[in-house]
């Protein structure tokens, strides 16, 4: 297996080095949004935006089930909010498509994290940070046999361009420095520990695989250590 080491470069920052300080980003505005899912399922979420964001993009936070009663849990020292960065992903989570598993992950998370108490984070980094149109074009690499991390490469790219600075203001800002991690992507919970929020368990969500997304998924695991217990499938 082959871990990829990453360098994140933000505003001339190396993060490399350890530095955990990213500047403070506050809340702006907090509404209750009703939240339904095709398969029926509901829930009510304090959608969250913020102001001084390093990136400047319009990243979320909602608040999911007791996500007040969970932050004073962990204050007092009890167990702290269940958390997903959620990387927005038009073609999975608004078009349905199986060549990834983001839909049905972001579906299986809110409903967890409304039971649990806690945050989803709606990161605006789409195709791992490239964009909707490069990752569009990755996938047309991808359909000649590279994979994800070898098509983004070959468009020019990191393999993995995202940054969790961003998200790691979002959950200063609402009170949550120690988390419950929900991510089977070891490095989410390596950077939030690089800005100073404690990542207290890591829980890893649903296995989600289809034919479509068979090969994408074995990648995530083979090549950047994605804790997925990965079935055969005919």
């Amino acid at each position: 297996m082959t871990v990829t080491s990453r360098t994140t470069l933000l505003r001339g920052v190396d993060l490399s080095e350890g530095l955990r300080e990213i500047g403070t980003a506050s809340v702006r505005t907090s509404v209750a949004v009703p939240l339904r899912f095709a398969d029926g399922y509901s829930t009510t979420g304090s959608v969250m935006t913020f102001q001084g964001l390093l990136d400047g993009k319009e990243h979320l936070a909602i608040g999911l089930g007791d996500w007040e009663g969970a932050l004073a849990r962990s204050a007092a020292g009890g167990e702290p909010p269940l958390v997903r960065p959620h990387s927005e992903c038009l073609t999975g989570d608004v078009f349905g498509s199986e060549r990834c598993d983001c839909g049905p992950q972001l579906r299986e998370a809110v409903e967890r994290i409304a039971r649990a108490g806690g945050f989803l984070l709606y990161m605006r980094q789409e195709g791992r940070g490239i964009g909707l149109y490069a990752k569009l074009d990755a996938y047309a690499l991808q359909d000649l046999g590279l994979d994800t991390y070898e098509a983004n490469t070959a468009l020019g790219h990191g393999e993995d361009e995202r940054d969790y600075a961003p998200a790691a203001q979002m959950l200063r800002a609402v009170g949550a420095d120690r988390i419950r991690l929900l991510s089977n992507n070891p490095d989410k919970a390596s950077q939030l520990e690089q800005f100073g929020i404690r990542v207290e368990e890591r829980v890893t969500t649903g296995v989600h695989l289809t034919k479509a997304n068979a090969r994408y998924l074995a990648a995530k695991v083979d090549h950047t250590g994605h804790t997925l217990a990965l079935p055969k499938i005919a």
